[in-house]
């Protein structure tokens, strides 16, 4: 289910004028949201191979775990409210999660 939800934000990412706007907002340039969008997508692959090819599933489930807490730093930083800052925290935790899964 994580999976569908990054590939998802990560084509938003990619082709939102939304979501071009929110990362104008946080401060980042556009290549770094290009960058963002790759790697969600990446991340997604990453873990629906991991349901055949754990090696991959627990690296795409521990480069989410970060950006996912990098996305609630960022959120802190620039004083989001506490509804738009939960989502990255509950992601964060949810494919800290899943890379437990992969090491048990």
């Amino acid at each position: 289910m994580t999976a569908f939800f990054f590939i998802f934000y990560g084509i938003q990412s990619l082709r939102s004028d939304i979501m071009i706007q929110e990362f104008k907002r946080f401060g980042l340039t556009d290549s770094q949201r290009k960058i963002t969008g790759i790697l969600q997508v990446a991340g997604a692959v990453g873990l629906l191979s991991g349901l055949y090819f754990p090696f991959f599933g627990a690296a795409a489930s521990i480069g989410l775990t970060i950006m996912m807490l990098v996305a609630f730093i960022v959120r802190i930083k620039i004083k989001d409210s506490l509804m738009e800052t939960i989502p990255s925290f509950f992601f964060m935790l949810i494919n800290a999660y899943i890379t437990l899964l992969f090491f048990v």
